[in-house]
């Protein structure tokens, strides 16, 4: 089990103690990307085994470096060759994961991505997600009900088939997308999951920017039309 995580010292020992709850739990890894808080110190007290970026290297790094994390602590094997990512910010929801791991277990999903039931309303967040929804549907013809969800299992063959992860905010988009056109098979899957709400201060309107251009990114090296856009803009830019 991977969690990524920056500057959430204050749920992240949550999220950790409700993981390691989860059925076959034997190993989380959180990978402190860059955090300036006791992120890192926190996840390790509540049991996770800690990776450290000493700079933020961005959501897609961190999964990667997660993953590596897991292939050298010797937690996997010839018959539970799956990854669960989660985010940091579940605290004690992250113990109702389960139901994202069955599928894949079992051979029949080789990737799983969560639809929460119970969502918060997140000021401004509509338009990145229909971004991604859009992009996914164009690219592959799929339709994601929620295709930022961080939530995931898959298979470590789906996994590496996907590297090099997109970067940052962008992972998310262009893992389905990729996996998708490479034939791997793709469910949702609803489980009562819950972020801390995003609000609509400054901060949360800046990290609302990072995923616009991160999922923007992703797809324009996945659809000439997209690319073709951003071409356009720099060149507003420039003049």
């Amino acid at each position: 089990m991977i969690i990524p995580a920056k500057d959430e010292a204050d749920r992240i020992g949550d999220t950790v103690r409700a993981a390691l709850e989860l059925p076959g739990a034997g190993l989380v890894v959180v990978v402190d990307d860059g955090s300036a808080d006791g992120t890192g110190r926190a996840a390790q007290q509540a049991g996770a085994r800690v990776v450290r970026h000493s700079r933020n290297r961005g959501k897609g790094a961190a999964m990667e470096s997660g993953a590596e994390a897991v292939r050298l602590l010797g937690a996997e094997d010839d018959r539970q060759r799956h990854l669960l990512f989660l985010d940091a910010d579940l605290a004690e929801t992250a113990g109702a994961a389960a139901p994202l791991v069955e599928p894949v277990r079992s051979g029949e999903a080789d990737m799983t991505i969560a639809a929460f039931s119970s969502t918060v309303k997140l000021g401004g967040h509509g338009f990145v997600v229909r971004l991604s929804r859009d992009g996914i549907r164009r690219a592959t013809g799929w339709e994601a009900t929620q295709p930022l969800n961080g939530q995931r299992c898959l298979t470590r063959e789906a996994f590496e088939a996907a590297r090099p992860l997109a970067a940052g905010f962008g992972v998310e988009t262009a893992l389905t997308i990729d996996l998708l056109r490479k034939g791997f098979r793709v469910r949702e899957v609803e489980v009562p999951l819950a972020h801390r709400a995003t609000g609509t201060d400054w901060r949360a309107q800046a990290h609302r920017a990072r995923q616009f251009r991160d999922v923007t990114r992703a797809l324009a090296t996945r659809e000439p039309a997209v690319a073709g856009g951003l071409a356009r803009l720099r060149g507003l830019r420039l003049r």
